[in-house]
């Protein structure tokens, strides 16, 4: 049985900073060095990569700091050496100062069944949660701190750090677990107690959902913003489905393709229109989504101002299928007009528009502005034809992980 423990650095920040610290980065195009001492980045081993809440800027730890990085333009904002050895996990607060760590396995002050609450303007640790297990991922969001151990997940309040709740899961090694981050919604989505099983809660309104996502094991999830739509793929690699989170209703299913494959991350944009996979076949497929929020114009600003009460009234008709014309749809098999009859295969909707990368990096993909999409791994950024889709082109390409120079 897993116990925890918490001690805290008094004082004790009652809240999180929502303004940056840092400087405001700069608008000046981004400089793109080369590298000086290849010998220094092979003796750097990258532990991990993730983005912040709103796709702005990810951070990366590695096997002696943690760096933070803009995406648009690209610029790394800081990077800190605590002397104490690497960092697995790395999570931001949007761009806050700060920043929940737990340390690599040879993190001599930081082990990696500890979560460190770090304030990077005051330059120490300001909270602590110890567990007897090793902590596999941490998720933030302006009122909620929550840890991901194999077989549990536990959410505190930020405001106090008080435990709210445990929820208990299958086996869970990769740490799936994701959160809404608009002020009205507070949703987290986890798998539950069996094989392709996916819980949704719906803490602001009391509500917990089960949804029966897929046959295999969960391998990679996400949601919107608002928590209204989820995401999911599972260790088969084959399909991508996307549910209304409030009654589990299927809304569709997109195939990346007919080999297994290691999903590596699925990213949902913030206009609700588009869907982008990376896995380990060295592709970045992007998929045309026909839903959208009920009475919202494709809007993630318009959605947010959607109470709790209108979502629960609406729980049943909130998501409703739309393919906007300004946009092409995913191409499908011209025998898809004998559905039923023929294999699943044959109506299966395929991707709209896709980036090929070597199939020997791993890469997280996420949405930019301007119907771009940023692939950190592949370190660069790419586009796509709205309208025509096909093969994406490259735009940008930087090595982020290089000595200061």
């Amino acid at each position: 049985m897993t116990s925890t423990t918490l001690s805290t650095s008094p004082p004790l920040l009652p809240r999180p900073s929502i303004e940056p610290t840092q400087p405001p980065v700069s608008n000046d195009p981004p400089s793109f060095t080369p590298i000086h001492d290849a010998s220094d980045i092979n003796q750097i081993e990258l532990l991990s990569v993730s983005w912040n809440q709103d796709y702005g800027c990810f951070a990366a730890g590695t096997s002696q700091d943690f760096r933070i990085y803009n995406c648009q333009p690209f610029k790394e904002t800081f990077r800190r050496n605590l002397k104490t050895g690497g960092f697995k996990i790395v999570e931001m607060l949007f761009r806050c100062n700060i920043l929940a760590l737990v340390g690599g396995e040879s993190n001599s002050h930081y082990p990696p069944n500890k979560v460190i609450i770090w304030d990077d303007h005051q330059s120490r640790c300001i909270g602590e949660f110890a567990f007897r297990s090793e902590v596999r991922a941490v998720k933030l969001r302006r009122d909620r701190i929550v840890v991901v151990l194999e077989h549990k997940i536990y959410v505190y309040s930020f405001m106090d750090l008080k435990l709210l709740h445990q929820i208990e899961t299958l086996a869970n090694p990769r740490g799936l677990c994701c959160l809404s981050h608009h002020s009205n919604t507070s949703v987290l989505a986890c798998p539950g107690l069996y094989r392709g099983l996916i819980r949704v809660e719906h803490f602001g309104l009391n509500i917990m959902k089960l949804i029966n996502a897929h046959d295999s094991h969960i391998a990679c999830l996400t949601l919107t913003l608002d928590g209204l739509l989820l995401a999911t793929a599972s260790t088969k690699g084959t399909l991508i489905r996307i549910f209304n989170t409030m009654d589990g209703t299927r809304l569709q299913e997109v195939r990346r393709g007919v080999d297994r494959a290691d999903i590596y991350s699925i990213a949902l944009s913030p206009n609700f229109q588009w869907l982008a996979v990376s896995s380990d076949k060295g592709t970045v497929h992007i998929f045309h989504l026909r839903v959208r929020v009920f009475g919202g114009h494709s809007s993630s600003q318009q959605s947010s101002v959607q109470g709790p009460a209108l979502l629960h009234q609406n729980s049943s008709t909130s998501l409703d299928a739309l393919i906007p014309p300004s946009t092409g749809a995913n191409p499908s098999s011209s025998l898809s007009f004998m559905r039923g009859v023929l294999p699943k295969y044959f109506s299966s909707e395929w991707s709209f528009a896709r980036f090929h990368l070597p199939e020997d990096t791993q890469f997280i993909a996420a949405f930019g502005s301007q119907n771009t999409v940023v692939v950190v791994g592949m370190n660069g950024r790419c586009s796509f034809d709205p309208v025509h889709g096909g093969e994406m082109l490259q735009q940008e390409y930087v090595r982020f992980l290089k000595t200061k120079t």
